[in-house]
């Protein structure tokens, strides 16, 4: 079957290559399923280089994330499952043709969702809902987020105001304000431009945000620190400049400042299956109701994959870039 795949770890546009690899068989528990969209997540990209928290044996193939067909089925599994189509996430080797997924994961769909926002249903939308479970906010509180024009971002905005949570929304481009805005997200600020930071405390108030969210790294941190109030919790989600962050240690000190990590896989591993499943299916439904903002960017093939991961790492691009066999 044809691939995306990595003989060694570097730069992704410059070690994946379409490759042939042998078809793998379900075993005990699994399906086999049959792609039809997979997306580049950034932390495909980050495992390519080999500078995630997943490292795989090489030669890899890329991508973790894809909806598709099941078309063969391992021992244990129900016959009815195959000809389903279904998402799959948190999973390996997905830029194939095809891609092995354990039963019990895969979530079936209905036909209302399209492929293009079936393809990216799970990692990133869960994550945007779990993350907003994992942070201590209620109604009335304030979120501030960077990156809110990422997926998770708009996602997270979204889900957040539908619950009441009151959410300051960081990007670092003036241009992509009014992108935002036009999809219905509110407080959106840039900071590119002056007096950013006390525009968004206006916003806030004198008590502070409760929490702040930061996927992009480096001194940005500070800013975040000083719109959070007593006891309020920083939250690293990734790292979009590659840089470490800066903090600066009174504020930490004197605002009783907890910062903590968040690995969706390593939340989702450790959360009670119910709960996974309730959150599951409140995505699945709000995106049969066309709430949830899944765009594409562009769907590019595998003998193409250099300029899908260009494509994928451009600023300012619509939406998720997804591979189709």
């Amino acid at each position: 079957m044809k691939t995306a795949a990595h003989k060694t770890f570097g730069d992704p546009a410059a070690v994946l290559q379409a490759t042939d690899m042998p078809l793998p068989a379900p075993n005990a528990g699994e399906v086999r399923i049959k792609t039809i969209l997979s997306p580049i997540h950034n932390h495909d990209l980050w495992t390519v280089r080999g500078q995630y928290g997943y490292k795989p044996e090489l030669p890899a193939i890329g991508g973790s994330e894809a909806v598709g067909v099941i078309e063969a089925i391992g021992a244990g599994v129900p016959e009815a499952m195959i000809g389903q189509r279904v998402a799959a996430a948190g999973i390996n080797e997905t830029w194939a043709e095809c891609f092995i997924a354990p039963a019990a994961g895969v979530v079936p769909l209905p036909d209302v969702i399209p492929d293009e926002a079936a393809a990216q249903l799970i990692a990133m939308p869960f994550s945007a809902i779990s993350l907003l479970d994992f942070i201590t906010v209620s109604e009335g509180d304030w979120v501030v987020q960077t990156a809110a024009n990422g997926a998770v971002g708009k996602i997270f905005a979204a889900l957040a105001a539908a619950k009441g949570i009151n959410t300051v929304n960081l990007v670092r481009r003036a241009d992509a304000v009014a992108e935002l805005e036009a999809i219905g997200m509110k407080n959106v600020i840039s900071t590119d431009q002056d007096g950013w930071k006390e525009q968004a405390s206006a916003l806030i108030g004198d008590a502070g945000a409760k929490a702040a969210v930061d996927s992009v790294g480096g001194a940005l941190a500070e800013d975040l620190v000083d719109l959070l109030g007593w006891q309020g919790e920083l939250i690293t989600f990734g790292t979009a400049t590659g840089a470490p962050l800066t903090l600066n240690s009174g504020a930490l000190i004197f605002k009783h400042i907890t910062v903590k990590g968040f690995w969706g896989a390593k939340v989702t591993e450790m959360m009670d299956p119910q709960k996974r499943v309730g959150l599951i299916t409140e995505l699945v439904t709000l995106a049969a109701q066309n709430k949830l903002e899944l765009s594409s960017g562009g769907i590019f093939a595998f003998d193409d994959i250099a300029q899908a991961v260009e494509a994928a790492q451009t600023t300012g691009r619509k939406g998720k870039i997804l591979l189709r066999p």
